[in-house]
């Protein structure tokens, strides 16, 4: 496998495209606000969706139409979420039908995606009026226009591509995602869309999807909310020309070892943009006795409140590490677990069997500089490991937050 450009559409048969259409009044027409990807045949489809109880009109029209486990377009929108929204589903429908009529395909082929503030009536006849603009501009370059559409407080794009020989063919899996606020494990707060020319089944599709997504999209945390909206799109149209995938074995083991790997770097990139952040937080979980376990203690020390505020102050604050893995509800000997805090700058152990350690404040503070900080933790429970991402917590994660709405 190796990393490509491209984005979605990367893969062969796809296109896409970003415009701005004016879905929130007085927005400037540098942001584009309209996403359209499409692919020149029909495709094998998956997708995952927000755990939370209150749904999004696009996220429940997308869980009901993906149960034929077909698609070949997507639309999405930012600046306004369709959640909670006056006329949310009509107007969700709305979105496919036109996407539908500029595509030339039908309706309950296109997936639909909103993203932004909830509970305000969708500006669909904007909507209405950009998807041909969006039609008329789709590019086997136009990746990058599709992956700015969809950014709310997003400061950077988030994009991946991939190749790899998949029975003599090449194969491409290529990906873009949006995510900043309103991001906790729950399934991973995100609007993201993968596609790829592998010929794959839609039942191989949807396993491949969850079994990535328990490693990448749902190991991340910004601020412990769970969005309405969460999605998580796959498009498979098998123009690679290889065998279909309709099994486990060697082809389908490649591609979820790809596949899996591009939805990580998305989920990474996700964490590392989390709205106000400088740090990204990586904690490695080792000596657990199970992956759950250290999944779970890994999640609430990136969740951590505390923690979080003492990466952004660069503090060697180990002690609010610990405690956020006691109260976890995992059981585990405290006085069996160490803690070292490393980055490009270096590492430093500042807790072994329980108890603090004399160490460096200097070098440690060098360490909690740097871009990324790892928040190590080796356990004496067993054998298993797990990493988890997060950022840190600063006065700009309030500020933009405190007037989102308005």
């Amino acid at each position: 496998m190796k990393y490509i450009a491209g984005g979605v559409c990367a893969a062969k048969g796809f296109k896409a495209a970003g415009v701005f259409c004016g879905v929130k009044a007085n927005s400037s027409p540098s942001k584009k606000d309209l996403a359209l990807i499409y692919s020149e045949i029909p495709c094998a489809a998956a997708g995952i969706f927000t755990k939370n109880q209150v749904k999004a009109a696009p996220v429940l029209l997308d869980m009901e139409l993906l149960k034929n486990g077909n698609a070949q377009a997507i639309v999405a929108n930012s600046k306004n979420a369709n959640a909670c929204a006056p006329e949310g589903m009509e107007n969700a429908r709305r979105m496919c039908q036109a996407a539908a009529a500029s595509l030339n395909i039908p309706a309950e082929n296109v997936m639909v995606s909103s993203t932004g503030v909830i509970g305000q009536r969708l500006n669909i006849e904007a909507i209405e009026k950009g998807i041909p603009m969006a039609a008329a501009e789709l590019s086997s370059d136009g990746s990058d226009a599709a992956a700015h559409a969809i950014m709310t407080t997003d400061t950077v794009k988030k994009e991946f591509a991939c190749e790899l020989d998949i029975g003599g063919h090449t194969v491409h899996i290529g990906g873009i995602a949006k995510g900043s606020g309103m991001i906790h494990p729950n399934m991973g707060t995100m609007l993201c869309y993968i596609t790829t020319d592998c010929a794959i089944s839609s039942a191989m599709l949807k396993k491949a999807l969850l079994a990535a997504n328990s490693v990448s999209f749902n190991r991340i945390s910004v601020d412990g909310d769970t969005s309405t909206n969460d999605s998580c799109i796959v498009l498979a149209n098998g123009l690679a020309g290889n065998t279909e995938i309709t099994a486990e074995g060697d082809d389908y083991t490649a591609f979820l070892e790809a596949f899996t790997a591009i939805c990580t770097n998305l989920a990474r990139s996700m964490a590392a943009d989390g709205e106000g952040a400088k740090h990204l937080i990586t904690c490695k979980v080792n000596g657990a006795k199970s992956i759950e376990q250290a999944e779970t203690i890994g999640k609430s020390v990136i969740g951590s409140a505390l923690t979080k505020s003492a990466i952004f102050g660069c503090d060697a604050n180990w002690g609010r590490v610990l405690a956020a893995m006691g109260y976890s509800g995992e059981t585990f000997d405290p006085e069996a677990v160490d803690v070292s805090f490393a980055s490009e700058a270096g590492s430093v152990k500042v807790c072994e069997n329980g108890r603090g350690l004399d160490f460096d404040e200097e070098l440690a503070k060098k360490i909690l500089s740097e871009k990324e900080v790892i928040i190590d933790i080796l356990m004496a429970e067993g054998k298993c490991e797990a990493t988890c991402w997060g950022c840190d917590l600063t006065y700009d994660y309030v500020r933009i937050n405190g007037d989102y709405r308005t």
